[in-house]
């Protein structure tokens, strides 16, 4: 059975091994993330994608993580006024008022989840199998910037939501296992 041609993973087929979308296809998405920092880095990307190509992102993931330190959710949380002009002069990330507010915003209810669920990752865990609805419903009553394409791409790029790659595709078994391994499930 081939690809479905109009999937990420039929799009990257041909790529050289070192180009951008490749190199993110074939290690990171749809692979279960090691920690919450790592989760929120991710949800981070996202974000920022909106309205944006993801090629933009990728070749920017390098400038959010050290803008936003390491995506280390407790020094993010404490970010203030000072450390909001410093992101948004810096033609590094996405200089976008309201997504820089959502980062920190996000990394504020991600300590709540944390304080009440023990981890991130565990919260989401926890959440089950959920349809689309219910799941950007969840991520509204916690988060800010998290409309359908955020959540649902969060999720599937993350391991918590099927359909990052197609079951013909060559990384599917490894996230699968990967996913077992680290997700339980």
């Amino acid at each position: 059975m081939a690809l479905n041609p109009k999937s990420y993973c039929a799009y990257v087929q041909d790529l050289p091994a070192d180009h951008l979308h490749r190199k993110y296809h074939d290690s990171q998405y749809g692979f279960p993330l090691e920690d919450d920092n790592a989760l929120f880095g991710r949800l981070i990307l996202e974000i920022n994608q909106a309205g944006l190509s993801w090629i933009t992102i990728l070749k920017k993931q390098d400038n959010f993580k050290a803008a936003f330190a390491g995506y280390d959710i407790n020094t993010v949380a404490a970010f203030d006024e000072e450390d909001e002009a410093r992101l948004r002069s810096d033609a590094g990330i996405i200089r976008n008022r309201l997504k820089i507010k959502a980062a920190i915003y996000n990394a504020q209810a991600i300590q709540k989840i944390q304080s009440e669920h023990g981890s991130f990752k565990q919260w989401l865990l926890e959440q089950g199998e959920q349809d689309i609805k219910a799941w950007v419903k969840l991520f509204k009553l916690h988060f800010k910037f998290t409309g359908p394409e955020i959540v649902n791409e969060f999720l599937m790029s993350s391991g918590f939501k099927e359909g990052a790659h197609d079951p013909e595709c060559a990384c599917y078994k490894l996230a699968q296992e990967e996913i077992k391994e680290h997700y339980g499930r």
